[in-house]
């Protein structure tokens, strides 16, 4: 079993990362899906290993526009949505997750929390970890083949 802690669109402001920083430890990856990703600096110091880290929209430094992560024999994409067009529909998308064999795509860039199941893709949004109106993250589970992502209000 293999758990996951899932950020997106903190957009600099750290007081939630900061906030969250205790439960860093507990959880086998920290995620963060872009547009804040430098917020993860120190994280990403404190925890090497476990930080993966993917450029918004709104990063402008140097860095990854998307990865795929396995875990537990389970294949993840980690994209930030804005090249896929998320905020009109998850098509292009899942498509491209189901091109490079993943079963599950953790996207951002809509400040919305949802997570839905769209032609065999599991399509994962944690919400904003910014300081807006219902700022979220997705905490997850991964057992075998079993995926089991859960949103969490702030």
């Amino acid at each position: 079993m293999k758990t996951m802690m899932v950020l997106s669109d903190s957009h600099g402001r750290r007081r939630v990362i900061e906030k969250l920083s205790p439960l860093f430890a507990e959880n086998d990856y920290i995620v963060h899906l872009g547009d804040g990703a430098s917020d993860m600096r120190e994280v990403t110091e404190q925890y090497p290993e476990k930080v993966y880290a993917v450029k918004g929209n709104c990063d402008f430094s140097r860095g990854i526009n998307e990865l795929v992560l396995e875990a537990e024999g389970v294949r993840f994409l980690l994209c930030h949505g804005h090249a896929y067009g998320v905020k009109t529909d998850l098509s292009r998308l899942v498509a491209h997750a189901k091109s490079l064999g993943c079963a599950v795509a953790l996207y951002g860039h809509t400040h919305r929390a949802a997570i839905e199941e769209i032609d065999g893709v599991t399509c994962i949004n944690p919400g904003s970890a910014g300081a807006y109106s219902d700022p979220s993250y997705c905490y997850l589970v991964v057992q075998g083949e079993k995926v089991v992502p859960k949103i969490v209000r702030l």
